[in-house]
C-alpha cells in the first residue's frame, strides 16, 4: 500500500466528526502567520488555524481540514504553494486551485470561487470521503459554502469575521464616496454573498452579543435563531505576562531606534494597513495632546513593509498618511513604527506595553470581535476599544479597560490619559484582564460549545440518496456536451441541421446532453418537432429533475436530494397577493419547480421577491429569465447543481463538459470548471455578469452555429480544453 493509501486509510478508520472549514483569502499557514502582511491576513487566518488545532484535539473529532486558496507568487513563500500541509495527525491545511496562480486580494477572488468549490468537491471524490459538516468563515469562503452544502446535502455551519453592512457604513461616515467603497471593495457581490449565506446557513458562529444585535440584525435574511455567540480562544502558552526578558528580544531596539524616550509608557496599536483600523484618528488624538506626549510613545506596528511606493494601493494610502499625520504634527522621537516584525515579536510587544505600564488601543472603525484584545488581556496591559462590535463583551467579561468612540480623538485622548495616569486603575485592570481571559477565552472550552453545537444539525441529516444506474449507454464517454434549447438551438434552421448532424456522428464520442426550463413533456415535445436527437440526459424545470437516455429514466435520487425545505403550498400562500405575478398553467408546472408570468411593470424586483421568500421561512432559488418569468425551485437545484450530479455519478470530469448558456438560469452551469460558451443573442445581457471570466467563450455566431463555433474553440472532440490551457 502507497504512504498516500495508507494515510486515506487512517483517516476513514478513524471514529468522530470530520470537519472541513474554509477561509479562502490571504495567506494561511501552519506556523510563522504574516499577520498584518495585507489587510487579507489578519485576525481570521490566525483564528481559523487556532480553531482547526483546538478540534484537532479532541478524542470526538476524527479529522479537520482547513482548505484554503493554493498561491504560487515568487513574491510569497514557496509554502503556499504546497497541496498538503499536515498541522497534526488529525488535520491539515489544503490549498485548492483558484483562479490565477498568484496571489490575489480577496476582492479579486469572486470570479473564481466556482472553480474553487468544484475543485474541493473533486479533492473529497478522490479522497473517496466527504466531510460531515462545512464551516465557511467570511463572505467568499460563504459563497462556496452555499455551493458545497447544497450539492453534497451537508450542513453548513458560518462565521462572518466582519460584515459587508457595517464596513460600508462605516466608510461612508469616515468620508469616502459610495462608488469609490465599490470600486475599491467590490462591496456589493460581497453584501450578497453573506444575504445569500444567511438565508441558507444551519448555524452561525458569533463572537459577541453585539454582532447579533448590532450587525447581523442589518441583514435581511438574518435568522437570530440560528445563532449562537461562542467567543474565541486565544493561546496562554503564547500570550502571558512580562518575564523580564522582553528588552533583550530583538523587536525592543528596533522601537528604540525611533524613540527619545524608550523607557516610558508604550501606548500600542497592532493591526493591518486597513482605512478601517482608523490609526489615522489615533495619531490626531496624540498629535493633539501634550500631556500624552508628555507621560507615553505611542507604538504602530501596522503590518509589513519594504518600501511603501511599492505596496498594494490600499495599504500604501494608511502608511502614507500615518507618515505624513507623524510629520504634520512632529512627532519625530515619540512615535515608533517599524517596517516589519516576526510572529514571535507580536507577544514580546504585549509584554513591553505591559512592562512599561502602557496601555493597549483598538481603535477601529468596527471591529467584529478583537482578537488582539485578548491576547493583551493575556499579556497584562489594559485595554481601551472601539465601542462598535465586540470589544463590548471582551470588556464586559474582563473589566479590563474602557470603550471610546473611534471617530473622537479628543475623547480617545482623555481615556488614554485617564489610564496612564492612575496608576491603581492600571494595576486593577491589568490583574482583571488575566482572570477574565482565563475564565472566557479558552481554546479548548470554545471547541466543546463548537461541537456541541454541531451535534444537533448532524442528528437531522439525511443520508445522501445515490443514484441507482441501471441504463449505461454513454458508460465509455469521457466529455459531454449540455445546452438549452430555446435560446441555442430554436431559431436558425440552417445551423441546427448542421449542429444535429455533428451530434449524430459523434454520438459515440461524447455525450449530448439538454438543460431547459421546459418541462420534461414540453422539452421532448419540442425536440421532436425539430427534428433534434432524443438526449443522453435531460435536465429540465430548471435543474429540478433529470432523465437518462433512451427511455428518459428519471433519476429518483436525485428528486429525493433536492427535496429540502421544499413547501410549495407555503410557496403559493406567501406569493398570492404580490402584484404582477400570475400562475402558470399546469403543464408548466412540475413538483419541484413554480413558475409565474413576471409583469415587470407591477412586479417587485427579484430582490424584494427573495427578501419576502426568505421573511417567510422559504429558503429557496428564485429566478427571473428573459424579463418575463419567474421560477422559484428548492435550494440544492439548479442546472448547475443537477449537471454537477450528473458529472459526479457518471464519472465525466467538468474540465470536458461543454456548456452552451442562453440564460440568466444558465449561469452556474457556466461558472466554475466547466468549458462554457455564450451563444450570441438578443438575451444574452442576462449573462453579461460572465464577460469579465476568461474561461467563458463569448462566441460571434447565434444559436447553433455559435455553439459549433464554441466546439472548434475548445477543440472539444480532440484536446478538449481551453486554447490558453493547451
Amino acid at each position: 500500500m502507497s504512504r498516500k493509501m495508507g494515510a486515506m486509510a487512517a483517516i476513514h478508520d478513524r471514529k468522530g466528526l470530520r470537519l472541513a472549514l474554509f477561509s479562502i483569502h490571504g495567506l494561511i499557514r501552519g506556523d510563522g502567520l504574516e499577520l498584518g502582511r495585507d489587510a487579507d491576513t489578519g485576525g481570521q487566518a490566525l483564528y481559523v488555524v487556532e480553531l482547526a488545532q483546538a478540534l484537532g484535539r479532541r478524542d470526538d473529532v476524527a479529522q479537520v481540514d482547513l482548505f484554503t486558496r493554493r498561491v504560487v507568487d515568487p513574491s510569497v513563500a514557496p509554502g503556499y504553494a504546497q497541496p498538503v500541509e499536515r498541522l497534526s495527525g488529525k488535520v491539515r491545511i489544503v490549498r485548492i486551485e483558484c483562479g490565477p496562480a498568484g496571489y490575489l486580494r480577496k476582492e479579486d477572488l469572486w470570479d473564481h470561487l466556482d472553480a474553487f468549490a468544484d475543485n474541493a468537491s473533486t479533492f473529497w471524490r478522490d479522497e473517496g470521503q466527504d466531510p460531515e459538516v462545512i464551516h465557511s468563515h467570511y463572505a467568499d469562503a460563504g459563497y462556496v459554502g452555499i455551493r458545497l452544502a447544497n450539492q453534497l446535502g451537508l450542513p453548513l455551519a458560518h462565521t462572518g469575521h466582519s460584515l459587508g453592512r457595517v464596513k460600508r457604513r462605516r466608510l461612508l461616515a469616515s468620508g469616502i464616496s459610495r462608488d469609490d467603497i465599490e470600486e475599491r471593495y467590490n462591496i456589493s457581490r460581497r453584501i450578497m454573498a453573506e444575504e445569500d449565506t444567511l438565508a441558507c446557513a444551519d448555524r452561525v458562529i458569533v463572537s459577541t452579543a453585539n454582532e447579533i444585535e448590532q450587525q447581523y440584525s442589518q441583514y435581511k435574511f438574518y435568522h437570530p435563531e440560528r445563532m449562537r455567540i461562542i467567543p474565541p480562544g486565544t493561546d496562554l502558552d503564547r500570550f502571558y505576562p512580562p518575564d523580564g526578558t522582553e528588552t533583550g528580544r530583538s523587536i525592543y531596539p528596533e522601537l528604540c531606534r525611533f524613540l527619545e524616550e524608550p523607557e516610558k509608557p508604550m501606548i500600542l496599536a497592532l493591526s493591518r494597513p486597513d482605512e478601517r483600523k482608523n490609526i489615522s484618528t489615533l495619531i490626531e488624538a496624540f498629535g493633539n495632546s501634550p500631556e500624552l506626549q508628555r507621560l507615553a510613545n505611542l507604538v504602530i506596528v501596522a503590518g509589513q513593509r519594504e518600501d511603501v511606493r511599492e505596496m498594494d494601493p490600499g495599504p500604501a494610502r494608511v502608511l502614507l498618511d500615518v507618515l505624513l499625520n507623524i510629520d504634520a504634527y512632529d512627532l519625530h522621537g515619540k512615535v515608533a513604527y517599524p517596517k516589519r516584525h516576526s510572529p514571535e515579536d507580536v507577544p514580546v510587544l504585549y509584554r513591553l506595553a505591559a512592562s512599561s505600564g502602557g496601555v493597549f488601543i483598538n481603535p477601529a472603525l468596527t471591529e467584529p470581535f478583537g482578537l488582539t484584545l485578548i491576547e493583551a488581556a493575556a499579556s497584562g496591559v489594559p485595554i481601551v476599544a472601539t465601542e462598535d462590535g465586540g470589544p463590548r463583551d471582551i470588556i464586559a467579561n474582563c473589566e479590563n479597560g474602557y470603550l471610546i468612540d473611534p471617530l473622537d480623538a479628543q475623547a480617545m485622548a482623555e481615556t488614554l490619559l485617564r489610564l496612564l495616569q492612575d496608576h491603581s486603575t492600571w494595576q486593577t485592570m491589568a490583574r482583571n484582564g488575566l482572570k477574565g481571559v482565563a475564565r472566557h477565552y479558552s481554546w479548548d472550552a470554545h471547541a466543546q460549545r463548537y461541537v456541541d453545537e454541531l451535534k444537533p444539525l448532524l442528528a437531522r441529516r439525511e443520508k445522501r440518496p445515490q443514484p441507482v444506474l441501471r441504463e449505461r449507454p454513454i458508460l465509455y464517454h469521457d466529455r459531454a456536451l449540455f445546452t438549452d434549447i430555446d435560446q441555442n438551438l430554436l431559431g436558425d434552421p440552417d445551423s441546427l441541421a448542421r449542429f444535429t448532424e455533428v451530434v449524430r456522428e459523434r454520438q459515440r464520442d461524447a455525450t449530448f446532453g439538454i438543460a431547459t426550463g421546459r418541462t420534461l413533456e414540453s422539452a421532448l415535445r419540442t425536440l421532436r418537432k425539430h427534428s433534434i436527437p432524443r438526449p443522453d440526459v435531460l435536465i429540465s424545470s430548471v435543474g429540478t429533475h433529470i432523465h437518462y437516455g433512451p427511455n428518459m429514466t428519471e433519476d429518483t435520487a436525485w428528486s429525493r436530494h433536492i427535496d429540502h425545505l421544499w413547501k410549495p403550498r407555503a410557496l403559493r400562500s406567501v406569493l398570492a397577493e404580490v402584484s404582477g405575478l400570475k400562475l402558470q398553467p399546469k403543464s408548466e408546472l412540475s413538483d419541484f419547480k413554480l413558475s409565474f408570468y413576471y409583469d415587470a411593470t407591477e412586479a417587485p424586483p427579484l430582490e424584494e421577491i427573495q427578501s419576502l421568500l426568505h421573511e417567510n421561512d422559504q429558503t429557496v432559488q428564485a429566478f427571473v429569465s428573459f424579463g418575463q418569468y419567474l421560477d422559484i425551485i428548492p435550494i440544492r437545484a439548479s442546472k448547475g447543481f443537477a449537471l454537477r450530479w450528473f458529472a459526479e455519478h457518471w464519472g465525466i470530469p467538468l474540465e470536458r463538459i461543454l456548456v452552451a448558456g442562453g440564460s440568466g438560469t444558465d449561469e452556474d452551469m457556466m461558472r466554475g470548471n466547466t468549458l462554457a460558451v455564450v451563444v450570441a443573442h438578443r438575451h444574452q445581457e442576462e449573462l453579461s455578469r460572465l464577460v469579465d471570466l476568461h474561461s467563458i467563450y463569448f462566441a460571434q455566431k447565434t444559436h447553433a452555429a455559435g455553439i459549433l463555433e464554441a466546439i472548434e474553440h475548445y477543440d472539444f472532440f480532440g484536446e478538449c480544453l481551453a486554447p490558453q490551457t493547451s
